[in-house]
């Protein structure tokens, strides 16, 4: 090719180039960021090839190779000089000649040549690995499972100088430190499995504001949060099921792949082979104390975009930034604790709700990290003083509250509190590890051992339309009592049946739908994480300048 290449420590997998002709974000979010997630069409080409894969094939050298038909299945070539390697589903070789055959999901489209440009780049990608190799490939066929098609791909010099040309352009893209723009109103980002992930019209809705999003693909929620609560219970595998043998009582059994996370509670012990299968399914495992606080979590080697947590590490040494960050967390926080003392208190008095607005808006100028905690301090004291008016009038004498204390919770309000941010600061953890950044290195809550610093600062905003409010509907719907906690010396806590059925109450809450006041559509709180972990990212990042927070209505 005759340039030195950016030094990138892999060759480049020749079907990042079929990702790269389609689309630059999607290449670039796949091999260097590690990203990937499966839908309907790619799970339909994995089993395309599935079908056709032989392993351990080996194809003769052309100098040794006869005249007779030889068809090899699933052959891996590499070339240092091109920087490329992939794996070929069907070689037809005779003598000298060789064909690459590639198998695509679908049928024949009716366009120019029968095939699309980003199969045609591939497919001449793997014949000029067949030619590095001593073989004279000058055409390839790409086979149509939908419509048992072949069609024919001449390597025309315009190709293989198109294929050339988007070998050097990958390569320089990975070696930059953020993805391309995302493609603007495209309609192949509807059919596209990182969707969820790359989310281009909430970028540019960031970025310029120019037309509303599309309604989000959300990925169909198969998989649920598992909680195994309890003393001496015991965690197995077996056949595909996790075994949940309790110190006392019956066995369950759940299939793994129906589990999104599995959260232990209390002294559960959980065998090498379950721990080791569900962390090779990419589900976390985390560790609660019996009171619920936040002990550990299990994920596999990390998530491969180390970009991201660089440009985390190097913002938050910025004082300004850390600043602007939390200012705008902050007001977000006591925005929405506004909004859920206007829903839901009975005969609130207008003072509350000035004093909230008020320090909201000093929260959006404070000039440094110390002015804001004193304004967060004082909003939150006025909020909890106001948990009086939200009860119905049989439940106030049960649940008489006047202040925030914990560490540990003295009275059954707290108790529940406590719980429900130990909760929500668990699953902040597990979608701020999800999607690369680290929970432990935040901007508003200094880092401090054991704290995920970034999973606090995130919640602050959800603490009050989740937290807070998984407390208030457990208390007004009669759901926990005061039969549920047992209150000791100087603390209270939750009963181990009380406790099961206040963590059913905050699933039910994390499920709950509400119209993003931003974007514009449907979305659940515990699909509405993930997304703005990923934009938090993306803001890190320089993809947009506005920090990606919101308050509801």
């Amino acid at each position: 090719m005759g340039k030195t290449l950016p030094e990138i420590p892999e060759l480049i997998p020749v079907r990042m180039l079929n990702e790269y002709v389609y689309c630059p974000r999607l290449a670039y979010l796949e091999w260097a960021d590690g990203e990937f997630e499966h839908n309907a069409y790619t799970l339909e080409g994995q089993g395309v090839h599935r079908r056709v894969e032989q392993p351990d094939q080996v194809l003769s050298e052309p100098e040794t190779a006869d005249s007779t038909l030889q068809a090899r299945r699933s052959i891996t070539l590499s070339s240092e000089r091109l920087g490329i390697i992939s794996k070929l589903d069907l070689i037809e070789a005779e003598g000298k000649r060789a064909t690459p055959i590639d198998y695509k999901r679908g049928k024949r489209p009716h366009v120019a040549g029968d095939a699309y440009e980003p199969e045609r780049v591939q497919l001449c990608a793997q014949g000029l690995l067949l030619q590095e190799h001593g073989f004279d490939s000058t055409e390839g066929i790409i086979y149509f499972a939908g419509s048992r098609e072949r069609v024919p791909v001449p390597f025309t010099p315009d190709l293989v100088q198109q294929t050339l040309r988007a070998i050097e352009e990958i390569r320089n893209l990975a070696a930059g430190s953020r993805p391309p723009e995302p493609l603007e109103d495209s309609p192949k980002c509807p059919k596209c499995s990182l969707l969820p992930i790359c989310l281009p019209d909430e970028v540019h809705w960031l970025q310029h504001e120019a037309f509303p999003p599309r309604p989000l693909a959300a990925r169909r929620e198969n998989a649920w949060p598992v909680y195994v609560t309890g003393f001496g219970g015991w965690i197995s595998k077996r056949q595909g099921l996790l075994e949940i043998r309790p110190a006392e009582g019956e066995t369950s059994r759940v299939r793994i792949g129906e589990i999104s996370q599995l959260v232990l509670m209390g002294p559960v012990n959980i065998s090498t082979g379950a721990l080791v299968d569900l962390v090779g399914r990419g589900i976390p495992v985390t560790y609660l104390s019996s009171g619920g606080w936040f002990l550990a979590h299990t994920i596999g080697t990390g998530h491969h975009n180390v970009q991201v947590r660089i440009h985390q590490y190097r913002l938050a040494a910025h004082p300004r930034v850390r600043l602007r960050i939390a200012r705008a967390l902050t007001a977000a926080k006591i925005s929405n604790q506004r909004t859920l003392l206007r829903r839901n208190a009975f005969e609130l008095p207008v003072e509350v709700l000035k004093a909230l607005k008020e320090f909201r808006d000093r929260a959006k100028r404070a000039d440094s990290l110390e002015e804001l905690l004193g304004f967060e301090g004082a909003a939150s004291a006025t909020y909890f003083k106001a948990f009086r008016f939200l009860w119905k009038g049989e439940r106030k004498p049960m649940f008489d509250f006047e202040q925030r204390n914990r560490r540990p919770p003295r009275d059954p309000v707290n108790c529940m509190l406590s719980l429900a941010y130990a909760l929500l600061v668990r699953h902040w953890t597990v979608a701020l590890s999800a999607v690369g950044l680290d929970p432990y290195r935040g901007f508003y809550h200094q880092p401090r051992f054991g704290r995920p610093s970034l999973a606090l600062d995130l919640m602050e905003p959800y603490r009050p339309l989740l937290a807070d409010s998984a407390v208030i509907t457990a208390v007004n719907n009669g759901e926990v009592g005061q039969d549920d906690f047992v209150t000791g010396t100087n603390a209270c806590t939750l009963t181990a049946s009380g406790r099961k059925r206040f963590i059913g109450v905050f699933e039910r809450c994390l499920d709950r739908e509400f119209t993003h006041p931003i974007f514009g559509y449907r979305i659940s709180y515990r699909r509405s994480m993930e997304v703005d972990a990923r934009l938090f990212g993306r803001f890190l990042s320089g993809e947009f300048g506005k920090v990606p927070v919101w308050t509801t209505r």
